[in-house]
């Protein structure tokens, strides 16, 4: 008959068992690029707000200005498209 044996691993005794960390999907760098085109996306919205006429019966031309029609938009689209680098781009963490 053959005994075998069976060793008991306590905490203490495991010397190559895998270190616990937490792993995030993002690296810091990912993460700053994400809030910089969350503000540019932010910045964009509030250069397109206003322009309205308190009174119906009066055009209000501020509405077409540079601002809103090109400035914004821009500046939303760049956003967008720092948001999309940050999400792709490969973390050296």
């Amino acid at each position: 008959m053959i005994k075998t044996q069976k060793k008991v691993a306590t905490a203490g005794s495991q010397k190559n068992a895998p270190e616990k960390s937490a792993n995030f999907a993002f690296g810091k760098e990912n993460y700053k690029l994400l809030f910089i085109g969350l503000a540019f996306i932010l910045l964009g919205f509030i250069l397109m707000v206003g322009g309205g006429s308190k009174d119906p019966n009066v055009f209000n031309p501020a509405m077409f200005n540079f601002q809103r029609l090109t400035l914004a938009p821009i500046l939303i689209l760049t956003g967008y498209v720092i948001e999309i680098f940050a999400i792709m781009k490969k973390s050296k963490d």
